[in-house]
């Protein structure tokens, strides 16, 4: 009995040992199997794939054929004369008017150099300068501002400048716009109604100090003056009787100062300040002579 157990026990083991051994080949077979399918449907995929691709390429073929490529064209010899090289910008449009373009470059451009035309070629400067030493002369030096004689120059000047801006207008700008002349004789024109302006108002002696100054053999005759020489003759003229109007106009304010002062030294009121007491007395004369009128009548009336 005590044989025959550990014999059976043996025998039970080994039928263990086969039967787990069976079940791992099973399983192995099983994972071939799984592999081999698996390998079977990416070949399959990958035909399918290919010959789609290519179908789609067959589809997509161009069915004109490619032209070969050209020889390109050798480059053409410099001619000599007026179209030899270079780049050629068209200013005037096809029906011989300058195009919008150059009248918006030539507008920007005016408008940079506006206020040094304004300065140097008008009667903005001596009306600027005739009304600031007017309201020096009463006394107050920040009444009325900056902006508002300056505003009142501008339209003066505006007023003054009228004919010579229509002239210039007349002959220079609209036969340009219109295509009837190019931008060289456009200028020519311009300069000419200004020319006749600010030699009407320049002294002799100021061009020969510029024609002077600047080397220049004496014109023959004002009219023959480079423009770059009557412009400073013209602006020192301006400058010149500015001043010359200004000293006018302190002279009657002056001799009110005058009067006040010795009355307040003669009532030994001399700590109190004369201005205070004359101010009153300047603007009661300026308002009763109507000294703006006359001021401003003066100044057109010396440009006539």
């Amino acid at each position: 009995m005590t044989s025959r157990a550990p014999r059976a026990d043996r025998f039970g083991a080994l039928r263990a040992d086969r039967s787990r051994e069976l079940r791992a080949d099973r399983t192995s077979r099983l994972v071939r199997l799984a592999v081999l399918a698996a390998l079977v449907i990416v070949i399959a995929v990958a035909i399918v794939m290919l010959t789609t691709s290519a179908a789609h390429a067959a589809t997509a073929a161009p069915a004109v054929p490619v032209a070969p490529p050209t020889t390109p064209t050798p480059p053409a010899s410099p001619t000599t004369g007026s179209d030899s090289g270079g780049i050629s910008v068209q200013i005037n449009g096809p029906n011989g008017t300058p195009s919008s373009s150059i009248i918006t470059l030539i507008g920007i451009t005016l408008l940079s150099v506006a206020p040094a035309l304004l300065l140097m070629m008008t009667s903005f400067t001596k009306i600027f300068i005739v009304l600031s030493m007017t309201r020096n002369a009463l006394s107050l030096p920040t009444i009325p501002p900056n902006q508002v004689l300056a505003g009142l120059a501008l339209f003066l000047s505006l007023f003054i400048m009228w004919p010579v801006l229509t002239d210039v207008n007349t002959h220079a700008v609209q036969p340009y716009l219109n295509g009837h002349i190019n931008f060289t004789a456009a200028v020519d024109a311009a300069s000419g109604p200004l020319r006749t302006f600010m030699l009407a108002h320049t002294r002799q002696d100021d061009l020969a100090l510029m024609a002077r100054a600047g080397g220049q053999a004496n014109p023959s005759s004002p009219e023959s003056t480079p423009l770059y020489t009557v412009i400073p003759a013209f602006m020192i003229s301006e400058l010149r009787a500015a001043f010359i109007i200004g000293f006018v106009i302190f002279i009657p304010f002056l001799v009110i100062d005058l009067v006040v002062s010795a009355a307040l030294m003669a009532m030994g009121m001399m700590m109190l300040p004369p201005v205070m007491i004359s101010l009153p007395f300047k603007v009661l004369l300026f308002v009763l002579v109507d000294g703006w009128g006359l001021i401003i009548t003066s100044l057109v009336n010396s440009y006539k």
